[in-house]
Parts: structure tokens; C-alpha cells; sequence
């Protein structure tokens, strides 16, 4: 749920890019281009002029416009189904089939999160205070995350995608995503480094969890930004999220225990928040694992174009993908133009593919599964050194 990125101009401002350690994909997932180190180092032209042409294109075509409309429908629908599913709860009466009504809830608090995704990339609307109010409902009073927090997080990994050092989505913590960053680990960090790609949908199921703690934490913890190099927020902006942190809590726990009692209840929040983790984690761990990660030497000659194309990769699909993946299968389009409304991503794949192959940079395409399998290789290579030492668990 990201703040409002400004569309990239023809000389983008976004840094340099991330670091090297990533696997080679492997044959077939690329449209034909130079494979690592052979031809993509090189700005060739300076980056403003390998993105500029695309960028009036897209202009011309009008693929940057609002398309509040299309949004304006699917809130509501997704916003009437989470009511539907509220009223099977009440209906049931307390009994334990309302555990069926967790996996539909999870579903549709997924699609909450991707709108107020697009909200606070201002893909709604260009009105940055209507965007806002957009994003506080959809992130902190219906899902319980911080619209702050998060904006800070994400506009960073925006900037620098795939950098180890710039960029907080992969930064070592539970899982880390090179070498470089296993080696040393032990004790319980290496034990779940060793095994960390069959870990990985497993610990996705406490996303949800650990997104709405690290919110809480931001919004009510006088020095955390320290940790996140996030921003000091304003008391009257901690005020409004913290409201509507609480007022979410209050809803979320009186609903569950007047609709059911206290056993079956936790049952249902723990179903409910697990599979807004996995679908979650699903969503985002095609996007860049297993891509390329350049250091600062390495990337220094790529511009805008370079840096989000190399750095991403698409999912193959239909009308079913594009919704269960909320449209960041097309995360190559959605990191070269934030704020392109959804709807419009598919349309500009056909231009920034022809335009990729007019300059022989590498293009990642591939289908949703092989996605996972190319991102769980890259996270099995990066645990190998320490499975190989037979590292003592301390």
C-alpha cells in the first residue's frame, strides 16, 4: 500500500541499482537479449534517452490517465462481498462452519491490500488528499496496516529494487536473498537459511501478522523510523493512523466474538490472517526473487529503464491472474510507471516489450509456477554454502 510515486520523467531521479549475487535466469525465461554482464551494464546513451521515447509513447497513448471508474466498481464489489461474508458470520449462529467463511474473508482482504496498493501510488486518482483518505481506509481501518510505514518501505524499494543496501525488501532478516548475506549465520537465522526456499510459503502465512506489528510499531513507537530509515511523522498524521489502527482492532475483535465464541473465534482469525499471508506472499515473490542484483559498480550505467526492467519479472496470464495477482504480474510496467491505473498495465506490456527488444535488454516473462520455482532456486543456491559446511546450529 505505497505512497503516491511520481510518474518517472525522461531523466528519472530513482537511484542507482542493487547487488550482484543473483542466479543467471535460466534458458527461455527471457525474451532474447544479452544474458548477465553482456550488454546490460551500459547506459548507452544516458539514462534519460533509453526511457524517454517509451515514456511519450505511453503519454501519447494515454495510458497514464485516471481511470477512477473502473476503481469506483471494484471497491464496491469487493467492499459489498467482505459484507456478504460478514453476514454468513452473523447467520451461522456461532457454529463451527463459520471457518469457511475464513478463506473467502482472507481473499477479499487480499484485494483491499492491492487497492490500497494502487491507492497510495495515486493509480486511483491524482488528488493526493482523496488518494490518502483512499489508502487509510483500505490499509489501516480495514486491514489494520500502516499507510505510513508501509508508503516509506515501499517507495524505497521503488528506488532501488533489488539493491541489498538501498533496498528494505531484501534486506537480511528471517530469509536473506545472497551469499554474501549467509555467511555467518548460525544458531536458529542459520537453520532457516539452510532450509529458508521450503520455509518459504510457510513463513509467507505470518505476513499478514507481521505486516499489522511493524504498522503498530511506527505508528506508536516514539523512535522506531531510526530502524527503517523511515521518516518522523507528524503527531497529528500518528493521531489519524493510530485512530484507525485501534478502531480496526475494536471491530475486528467485536465481530469475532459476537458472532462466535472465544475457541472457534481465534480459530477463524488465525485462519483468516495465514492465508492473507500466503495470498500475500504469493502476490509478491514472483515480482523480483531471483533477478538480477547488481552493487553499485555493476549498475552504475543504468538508467530508470534498466534498473526496474532487469530487476522484475512478469507473470504470463489471463483475467484470472491479473485479479488473483491484483496486477503486479505485470511488474515490470508497474515499477517503469507507478502510478499507470491497473487496468492500463496490460496495455502498455506490448510497448515496453517491443521497446526492450529494440534495445536488447532482456525481457522476464514467464508462467506463474515456473515464477515460484525460478525464486525458490535462487533462495535453495543463496542457503548452499551453509548446507555444505554442515554449520553447527548454536
Amino acid at each position: 500500500m505505497p505512497q503516491a510515486t511520481a510518474t518517472p520523467t525522461d531523466s528519472p531521479s530513482v537511484p542507482a541499482v542493487p547487488e550482484a549475487g543473483a542466479r543467471r535466469e535460466p534458458p527461455g525465461s527471457r525474451t532474447r537479449g544479452p544474458t548477465r554482464g553482456q550488454g546490460v551494464s551500459g547506459g548507452s546513451g544516458g539514462s534519460g534517452s533509453e526511457f524517454a521515447p517509451l515514456l511519450r509513447t505511453v503519454r501519447e497513448q494515454g495510458l497514464l490517465e485516471h481511470r477512477p471508474g473502473w476503481y469506483a466498481r471494484g471497491i464496491i464489489v469487493n467492499l459489498l462481498a467482505i459484507a456478504a461474508v460478514i453476514t454468513g458470520m452473523v447467520l451461522t449462529g456461532g457454529s463451527w462452519w463459520v471457518l469457511l467463511l475464513a478463506p473467502p474473508l482472507a481473499l477479499f482482504s487480499t484485494r483491499t491490500a492491492f487497492f490500497g496498493h494502487d491507492a497510495g501510488h495515486a493509480q486511483i486518482t491524482a488528488d493526493r488528499r482523496r488518494g490518502r483518505i483512499l489508502q487509510l481506509v483500505h490499509a489501516n481501518l480495514l486491514l489494520g496496516m500502516s499507510q505510513e510505514w508501509w508508503n516509506d518501505k515501499h517507495n524505497r524499494h521503488h528506488a532501488n529494487p533489488n539493491h541489498i543496501e538501498k533496498d528494505p525488501d531484501v534486506a537480511a532478516d528471517i530469509l536473506v536473498f545472497t551469499r554474501k548475506q549467509a555467511v555467518g549465520r548460525a544458531g536458529l537465522h542459520g537453520r532457516l537459511t539452510r532450509h529458508q526456499a521450503w520455509l518459504f510459503f510457510p513463513l509467507t502465512t505470518l505476513e499478514g501478522i507481521a505486516l499489522k506489528i511493524y504498522g503498530f510499531r511506527a505508528v506508536f513507537s516514539r523512535d522506531l523510523p531510526s530502524r527503517d530509515g523511515g521518516p518522523r511523522r507528524s503527531t497529528r498524521a500518528r493521531a489519524v493512523e493510530g485512530g484507525l489502527l485501534i478502531a480496526h482492532v475494536t471491530a475486528y475483535v467485536t465481530l469475532l466474538l459476537t458472532t462466535m465464541p472465544p475457541v472457534p473465534a481465534a480459530v477463524f482469525a488465525l485462519i483468516h490472517q495465514m492465508l492473507l499471508g500466503l495470498h500475500l506472499g504469493m502476490a509478491f515473490a514472483p515480482n523480483h526473487k531471483g533477478m538480477e542484483m547488481p552493487d553499485e559498480e555493476t549498475g552504475k550505467g543504468w538508467g530508470h529503464l534498466r534498473r526496474q526492467v532487469l530487476t522484475s519479472r512478469n507473470i504470463r496470464g489471463g483475467p484470472v491472474t491479473d485479479w488473483f495477482l491484483g496486477g503486479l504480474n505485470y511488474q515490470i510496467e508497474h515499477h517503469l510507471f507507478p502510478s499507470m491505473p491497473r487496468p492500463h498495465l496490460r496495455l502498455a506490456q506490448p510497448l515496453v516489450r517491443a521497446h526492450c527488444r529494440a534495445l536488447s535488454i532482456p525481457y522476464a516473462e514467464t508462467g506463474l509456477i515456473e515464477s515460484y520455482r525460478q525464486a525458490l532456486t535462487h533462495m535453495h543456491e543463496v542457503g548452499e554454502p551453509l548446507r555444505a559446511a554442515g554449520a553447527p546450529a548454536e
